[in-house]
């Protein structure tokens, strides 16, 4: 499996990398994607984080977790400070997870939203993420979700799934593997230990 060492492309003071520590010291970032507590117990130290640094400061995170397939991981949780939204930083956090999974048997990416999160929905349809299928009654009190919850004015109630083919691209001899987004020609960066990204 390969590691994530760092983002070395030059984007300001931004760097992507793999996050080795206690995950409660992120709670507050994974917080602004999820809403329920109870839920984000259940999960918080599954799988794998990468970060996005500013200096010391983590600004911003994606979580990969299995599926149960290993063909499959999913975007579990993935939040940007707010006060750094906008800069193409969550962009840059899906291409670096694109670039990790590209490298192992993951053919499939998959991400959940809210249905009623049109900010969540447009910004993964322009990563490159169809919609798949509507989970109807997902966020219920019975799975920690205070009743009375909405976004952007529509009641939080049905999960949105949405998925993105990742394609491994075979590597011609002592190069490195590169990986894309499937139809995203622009998706192309090198493995497994430098993932440069373009904002």
């Amino acid at each position: 499996m390969p590691t994530l060492n760092a983002d070395t492309t030059p984007a300001g003071d931004i760097r992507i990398q793999t996050y080795r520590g206690p995950r409660d010291n992120l709670r507050p970032l994974f917080e602004l994607a999820e809403d329920s507590a109870a839920e984000l117990d259940s999960y918080i130290d599954a799988g794998r984080v990468l970060v996005a640094m500013s200096g010391p400061d983590v600004i911003g995170h994606v979580q990969l977790t299995s599926t149960g397939d290993p063909r499959q991981a999913e975007i579990k949780n993935m939040a940007v400070r707010e006060d750094r939204q906008g800069q193409g930083l969550g962009r840059r956090l899906i291409q670096t997870a694109v670039d990790l999974v590209a490298a192992e048997v993951i053919t499939t990416l998959l991400v959940a939203t809210a249905a009623a999160d049109i900010g969540n929905l447009r910004f993964y349809q322009r990563q490159g993420f169809p919609m798949r299928s509507i989970e109807r009654d997902a966020f219920t009190s019975g799975t920690g979700y205070r009743p009375g919850l909405r976004i952007d004015g529509i009641d939080l109630q049905d999960r949105i799934w949405l998925d993105r083919a990742v394609i491994r691209l075979s590597p011609a001899p002592n190069e490195p593997v590169r990986g894309r987004l499937g139809g995203d020609p622009r998706g192309r960066h090198d493995l497994p230990t430098s993932f440069p990204t373009t904002c």
